[in-house]
């Protein structure tokens, strides 16, 4: 990580943003638009060489401004808010190195009150090697799983992923661990993050990539591939397989 600079970088440049794939959209990762659990979006891509510290003051700067529009009826305050929304856009640019229209596409891409996405990913062990998918989009490879789907629970969305995913057919078997995101090694990102980890059992279906995962295989703890680290991490996988030697141990929340 860079060590952390007063000045802001130099001036805003406009990165062109390549199409949507797995976490680049609401499947990849989070700000407007289209992306999927753990990856990073277009002009975000280009963020990760400038220092990340502000990244915390801006998302708590959006979520201010957009809860005050969402639930404020005084027309003064409202105002405010908006002012502080139009602020916390430019800051965002300034910091990122992006026009202002990028960072707001970015950081500003939801409506009502602002909270955390929720990302939930299939656990699954065959003696001591766990399931992983290689993705499309980077090429490291990852728990199968991707954004909660809405209308339905997080057990049938990991089952889903895994389906798409991997090819097979999982049941799930036990709640792992609620990690945060952002107190885990994982990439700058400007959403907050839940990442929901449940551990299942194949009960059918043959091993095959995806849309947006090109191999599937399975691995031992100290034989892991390059991880696509937006959404996985070793340390992750580490805790996982902390559940084979001990399947009783109760489940994790940061």
């Amino acid at each position: 990580m860079t060590e952390r600079s007063d000045s802001f970088p130099g001036p805003a440049t406009e990165f062109a943003e390549p199409p949507p794939d797995a976490e680049t959209s609401p499947s990849a990762n989070p700000p407007p638009g289209t992306e999927r659990a753990g990856g990073a979006e277009p002009a975000w891509a280009a963020i990760g060489a400038h220092n990340p510290d502000w990244l915390g003051w801006v998302r708590e700067l959006y979520s201010i401004a957009q809860s005050g529009l969402t639930y404020c009826e005084n027309p003064y305050d409202l105002e405010r808010f908006e002012q502080l929304h139009v602020l916390a856009g430019q800051i965002a640019a300034r910091c990122a190195a992006v026009s202002v229209p990028v960072a707001e596409g970015i950081f500003a891409g939801e409506v009502g009150y602002r909270t955390p996405k929720v990302d939930v990913r299939g656990v699954l062990f065959d003696a001591d090697r766990i399931l992983l998918v290689r993705e499309r989009s980077d090429g490291g490879w990852s728990l199968p799983g991707g954004w909660a789907d809405v209308g339905l629970t997080p057990s049938e969305v990991v089952v889903k992923e895994i389906r798409e995913e991997a090819g097979l057919v999982a049941e799930p078997v036990r709640l792992l661990g609620v990690l945060d995101k952002r107190r885990h090694a994982h990439p700058p990102y400007p959403n907050d993050t839940y990442k929901i980890f449940i551990r299942c059992r194949v009960v059918g279906g043959t091993a095959a990539g995806g849309l947006e995962t090109s191999d599937v295989g399975w691995f031992t703890r100290d034989a892991l591939p390059p991880l696509s680290t937006n959404r996985i991490t070793a340390e992750q996988l580490r805790l996982m397989f902390a559940f084979l030697d001990d399947p009783a141990a109760p489940a994790l929340l940061d």
